[in-house]
């Protein structure tokens, strides 16, 4: 696991784009306001471009690469095409699988399990459907939490751009895949819920 992803809290930004088919993020250091990681979509297909103007876009395929800003790839999230509920791949930066996260049918928010290779549930992400609040929960407890940071009418009203602040609890192991699928699951959200 790339030594990035021991950080407890990440800003994740999305591109600002009036009309954009690819998913870009990049992920700061809140305290510093340094980029210490790029989340693009570079194999995106004409036909799947197309379609992402369309009512079709929560049906898309996507894969998202995350990279150092050197270019050393750190993982990747991806989904086939769907239409009823989501199946996402967390990749680590070597191609293997570490998990996923499978949606819940009928949860009022979003709801997400997220799971290990093997498909047994780490751990729920949970959302409000009144917000933009999102929690990572096992056993009652709080692993981690996904909230939306206001950038303004302007990017609000006429662009797709988003901000989120992603905070880990620090009783997550610093060393655990679950870190992984946690920052895979930022963009989950984004791109299956709230596109």
């Amino acid at each position: 696991m790339h030594t990035t992803l021991t950080r407890d809290v990440f800003f994740v930004r999305e591109h600002v784009g009036i009309f954009k088919a690819a998913n870009e993020f990049d992920i700061l250091d809140p305290a510093t306001g340094q980029t210490i990681l790029h989340c693009r979509e570079p194999n995106l297909g004409g036909f799947t471009k197309l379609l992402r103007f369309t009512d079709w876009k929560r049906s898309t395929p996507f894969e998202v690469v995350v990279t150092t800003p050197a270019g050393e790839r750190v993982l990747t999230v991806k989904r086939g095409v769907t239409f009823f509920r989501s199946e996402v791949d967390v990749l680590e930066g070597a191609g293997h699988k570490v998990g996923g996260f499978r949606q819940r049918m009928l949860s009022i928010g979003g709801k997400f399990e997220v799971q290990d290779r093997a498909g047994a549930v780490l751990c729920m992400l949970e959302g409000s459907w009144t917000g933009w609040e999102f929690r990572f929960t096992k056993d009652g407890r709080e692993l981690a939490q996904v909230t939306k940071k206001w950038s303004g009418i302007g990017k609000e009203l006429f662009t797709s751009a988003d901000n989120y602040v992603l905070s880990i609890s620090p009783e997550v192991p610093k060393d655990s895949p679950l870190r992984m699928l946690i920052l895979g699951a930022v963009l989950v959200v984004d791109m299956v819920l709230k596109e």
